[in-house]
């Protein structure tokens, strides 16, 4: 079995189809299958230049309709990252990245644009949230995609929406600029374990969505995953009670089941976004 094969087979489950050689026979293909978020990293600083050539490669991702939504800052002054880090605290590991650097979505430039060169900008609705919101995405995956490729770890960080005025306000984000992740990144420090997901018959379909087997799916899935990678902990017990079998969904369920970035939908509209 290729090395490719075992790793999908480790992340997706036992029925994951073989790859063709086409597929096996490539490094890339097999970085992504092996790929793992990394939390701990060695002290080692990267060069700027890597993380601006980094930058230039994660930017020449595509962009919906060519119209480059989405920026990228690095945080490079230590007192700067120190108060970011008081914003968003509780991931201690973050504060050994040696470098951070946040995604943003800009739909800001496109305005900009529309007002200097005197064509109206009538698309004021959700669509321009959405498209920079996924511009940015793309641009952290593609960054962390390239990093990987050179031996760098990664992990981006969702945390950064818990206080996204805070964050804006700290980092000087105009009107329709907004931080989508934090992505924590240098020399990992210890290898990592690959993370395992829902087979591929939950969540890729053949021409029309299916959903009729996910619940038998996802029950297999909590007991596979919990002989790999038990949960080392229960969400909010207090509430619901300490279970003795305590799978992914139980704990997806639980998160989903505590208030968290209520106030996000408003700090978008303040920002200057119309959700309609």
């Amino acid at each position: 079995m290729s090395k490719i094969d075992d790793d999908l087979m480790r992340r997706f489950g036992p029925d994951t189809p073989a790859t063709p050689p086409l597929l096996s026979q490539n490094e890339f293909p097999a970085q992504l299958a092996g790929r793992r978020s990394h939390r701990r990293f060695k002290p080692d600083p990267l060069e700027p230049g890597l993380i601006h050539s980094l930058c230039a490669l994660a930017l020449c991702a595509p962009a919906k309709s060519d119209l480059q939504q989405r920026d990228i800052i690095i945080i490079e002054d230590a007192k700067l990252r120190a108060e970011l880090m008081e914003i968003i605290p509780g991931n201690d590991w973050m504060e050994s990245a040696p470098s951070f650097l946040v995604f943003c979505a800009n739909n800001r430039r496109q305005r900009q644009i529309n007002e200097w060169r005197g064509p109206p900008f009538v698309n004021d609705h959700l669509d321009a949230f959405f498209n920079a919101s996924v511009d940015a995405g793309i641009a952290l995956t593609t960054f962390m995609m390239a990093a990987e490729s050179v031996g760098l770890g990664c992990c981006p960080v969702s945390a950064i929406r818990n206080e996204s005025q805070k964050v804006s306000d700290l980092l000087g984000l105009p009107d329709h600029v907004f931080a989508v992740a934090g992505l924590a990144l240098g020399w990992p420090a210890r290898e990592g374990w690959i993370s395992m997901r829902l087979p591929l018959t939950a969540t890729v379909h053949t021409n029309r969505f299916s959903e009729d087997e996910l619940s038998g799916q996802i029950d297999a899935y909590d007991k596979a995953r919990d002989e790999v990678h038990p949960m080392t902990s229960q969400r909010n017990v207090e509430k619901f009670g300490e279970l003795k079998f305590y799978g992914w969904s139980e704990d997806k369920a639980r998160q989903y089941a505590q208030p968290d970035r209520e106030d996000f939908g408003d700090f978008i509209r303040a920002k200057g976004f119309n959700l309609r």
